[in-house]
């Protein structure tokens, strides 16, 4: 599950479990390394992650029974998914830009609904001096995440 913006990951990772902390709607950010050890751990769990991506990648929708699987393995009622869709400097007609995208998407897993999703992009222009593409991407996170609802899903559990 590889793709061109793999050298971003750690650093997105990163900046969005700081945004959803300090957004403070989120009761409980399970970080990437605990989510990896869950699935190195569980040839199972590994599997059905594999068929979830697999199945977002070629249909664009959420596959209801691998999310709820998920949810179960991570030991949450919902989860996000993270996609890079911009991680680069580059030169518009007179101008240069450091630029991230993204694109979010909450499932319910509990139903494996998809209850938000959102695409976004932040650029920053530049003459000499670069910006960090980190601090451009948590300025996108953090304004990405104002508009996430809250994840409390089944109030009554």
């Amino acid at each position: 599950m590889s793709s061109q913006y793999d050298n971003a990951r750690e650093d997105v990772q990163e900046v969005l479990a700081a945004s959803l902390v300090k957004a403070g709607r989120i009761e409980r950010v399970v970080h990437a390394e605990q989510v990896t050890d869950i699935f190195q751990s569980s040839k199972e769990a590994f599997g059905t992650l594999v068929f979830y991506f697999s199945r977002l990648e070629m249909t664009g929708q959420s596959d209801r029974e691998s999310a709820i699987k998920l949810g179960k393995a991570l030991n949450v009622e919902a989860f996000l998914v993270l996609r890079i869709t911009a991680w680069e400097y580059a030169g518009k007609v007179g101008d240069n830009v450091g630029r991230v995208g993204l694109a979010l998407r909450l499932v319910d897993a509990t139903t494996g609904a998809t209850i938000w999703k959102a695409r976004h992009e932040k650029s920053s222009s530049y003459i000499f001096n670069r910006p960090n593409l980190k601090d451009v991407a948590t300025e996108l996170t953090d304004e990405m995440v104002k508009y996430m609802p809250p994840t409390v899903i089944n109030p009554k559990r």
